[in-house]
């Protein structure tokens, strides 16, 4: 049985309109985003964390929801499980109870990849088990952006410790980690404050130097890189690079357009310039493959110049109208 959508829609492309500029995220985001939607908790309202994104030397950060956000807003924990003896059972035992168990697997035996690597590449990727059944052989999961159940050979391939692993008594160290609903979640006018909290709290967390200037900076050697290793270089540097940062700030953007929806005065500014960056990191994209393909390098000295002049007049922008100083 291969993936099967569950809720009848994304709760990602719910979140973020109708034709969203960046499809997906990252697995980590695109997951939590599906899964909160799942438990019908409205997920924007954890998404203050995307002020705080930075440039690493050689990546836009690879921004995900903290832990403690997801526990003061939806009463969500999340800690490791310690996987001491059968995988299979570790995961029955948390998802009987209702909770889900978030287990880093290779994506080569996933259906419906994100990245459609199926049975063609290996990676890591993280999915989110809510449903599993030993004597059945199938297992439900949210992954990327929709839910899907598995059995069978791939079932087998995920949880099952292969025969000649397990003839030599060797236990399966999955990363995996335990996601429970302890707590209510905050509802109405307290969700929307203690989001406007956590809003101030990581613009207190913010790079306090321009991170495209950063970026700009070193993108020379980046492009020298690029051109040198060809297409399937670029789709991983792409990856970590122009995606980390234009579907960052196309969240933002959502962000800040529901805060205006709850009675937050934001300018509209703002929020238009979280949408050019996403829209112009896509543009970017578009011509350096244009450039890897055609070996013709491209400096895009032009989308800089935009994508400099837009993040001035999101994260500094918002920091001045919540009265932060600096930056």
């Amino acid at each position: 049985m291969h993936g099967t959508p569950k809720l009848g829609g994304r709760g990602g492309l719910g979140l973020r309109g109708g034709n969203p500029v960046w499809s997906h995220a990252n697995c980590n985001v695109d997951l939590w985003i599906e899964l909160l939607h799942g438990w019908e908790l409205e997920s924007i309202a954890a998404l203050a964390f995307t002020v705080s994104q930075d440039f690493e030397g050689d990546q836009f950060t690879l921004f995900s929801f903290p832990f403690g956000d997801l526990e003061r807003l939806y009463g969500v924990t999340v800690h490791d499980l310690s996987v001491y003896d059968n995988l299979e059972g570790h995961i029955a035992a948390q998802t009987c109870r209702g909770n889900v168990v978030l287990l880093d697997v290779d994506s080569f035996n996933l259906p419906y990849a994100a990245a459609a690597g199926y049975r063609r590449q290996h990676a890591r990727s993280c999915i989110g088990v809510d449903l599993l059944v030993p004597e059945a052989s199938t297992a439900g999961y949210y992954h990327g952006d929709g839910y899907h159940t598995v059995s069978g050979e791939e079932y087998q391939a995920i949880f099952r410790l292969p025969a000649e692993l397990k003839d030599k008594n060797i236990a399966p160290y999955p990363q995996a980690r335990v996601v429970r609903r302890r707590f209510a979640p905050q509802t109405d006018a307290a969700l929307v404050r203690i989001s406007l909290d956590m809003l101030r709290r990581h613009l207190a967390r913010r790079p306090r130097v321009n991170p495209i200037s950063a970026f700009r900076t070193v993108f020379p050697a980046h492009l020298d890189q690029m051109m040198g290793r060809g297409e399937p270089g670029f789709q991983a540097y792409a990856s970590s690079v122009l995606r980390q940062l234009g579907a960052n700030f196309e969240l933002l953007g959502c962000y800040l357009r529901w805060l205006v929806m709850h009675g937050q005065p934001l300018p509209d500014t703002i929020a238009e310039a979280c949408y050019t960056i996403a829209s112009e990191a896509m543009v970017m994209q578009f011509r350096l493959m244009r450039a890897v393909i055609s070996r013709k390098p491209d400096p895009c000295q032009d989308c800089f110049d935009q994508l400099e002049m837009s993040y001035k007049a999101t994260v500094p922008a918002l920091a001045a109208y919540f009265g932060e100083v600096g930056g």
